[in-house]
C-alpha cells in the first residue's frame, strides 16, 4: 500500500505547476525542520544557500586534500631526513680517510718516522675537527669527579692522593652528541 502511495505521490508532483511544487517543497522542508511553511526561505535565498553548501563542501574537500598531500610530503621528507642522516658527517670523514690513505700508501723509514708521525697527527686533528662540527665532543675526565651519567667506572683504586670518587685514569674516552651521551668514559675511580 505504501509502495501506492508513493508512486500516486510522484505522479502528483510531475503533474503539479511550479508553483506547486514550490509549496510541496515548503511544506516537506517546513515538515522536517518542523517549522510553519512561512517560515521557510522563497526558492532565491534557497538556491543561493545551496550554492553556498556546495561551496563551503568544495572548499573543505580542497583543504583536505590539501592537509593530506602536506602530511604525504611531511612523511616524505622526513624520510629522506632520517635516510641521509649521516651525510654531513661522512662528507666530512671522507677528507680524513682520503689523508688515511694517503699516508697509509707511503712506507716509513728510520728517517721519515717523525713526519709519519705527524701526518697521522694531522688526520687525528681532522677526524676530531669533523666529529666536533657533527655536535660530538669528548666527555672531559681529567679532574673530574665521578658521575655515573657520563662515566663509566670499571675499576677502583685506593689512592690518598686522590679525594673520594675522583677519577684516577682513563681507560677508554667517552663521547657525546649535543646533549646525549652515546658513549660512557671508561675510568679508574678513587673510593
Amino acid at each position: 500500500m505504501e509502495e501506492n502511495k508513493s508512486t500516486h505521490v510522484d505522479e502528483e508532483v510531475v503533474e503539479a505547476s511550479e508553483d506547486d511544487i514550490e509549496v510541496i517543497d515548503k511544506e516537506m522542508v517546513s515538515e522536517e525542520l518542523d517549522v510553519e511553511p512561512e517560515a521557510v526561505v522563497d526558492q532565491e535565498t534557497f538556491d543561493q544557500l545551496e550554492k553556498d553548501l556546495a561551496m563551503a563542501k568544495d572548499k573543505m574537500l580542497r583543504l583536505q586534500a590539501e592537509y593530506d598531500n602536506f602530511r604525504k610530503r611531511t612523511q616524505r621528507e622526513k624520510a629522506a631526513d632520517l635516510k641521509y642522516k649521516s651525510q654531513d658527517l661522512a662528507t666530512e670523514l671522507l677528507t680524513v680517510v682520503d689523508n688515511f690513505d694517503r699516508a697509509l700508501q707511503t712506507k716509513p723509514d728510520a728517517s721519515s718516522i717523525e713526519s709519519f708521525f705527524d701526518g697521522m697527527q694531522m688526520v687525528y686533528r681532522q677526524l676530531i675537527h669533523a666529529l666536533n662540527q657533527a655536535g660530538v665532543e669528548e666527555i672531559e675526565t681529567e679532574g673530574e669527579t665521578f658521575d655515573p651519567n657520563v662515566h663509566q667506572a670499571v675499576m677502583q683504586v685506593e689512592d690518598d692522593q686522590y679525594e673520594s670518587q675522583a677519577i684516577v685514569d682513563t681507560l677508554q674516552k667517552g663521547y657525546r652528541l649535543k646533549d646525549r651521551v652515546i658513549r660512557p668514559a671508561m675510568v679508574k675511580v678513587n673510593q
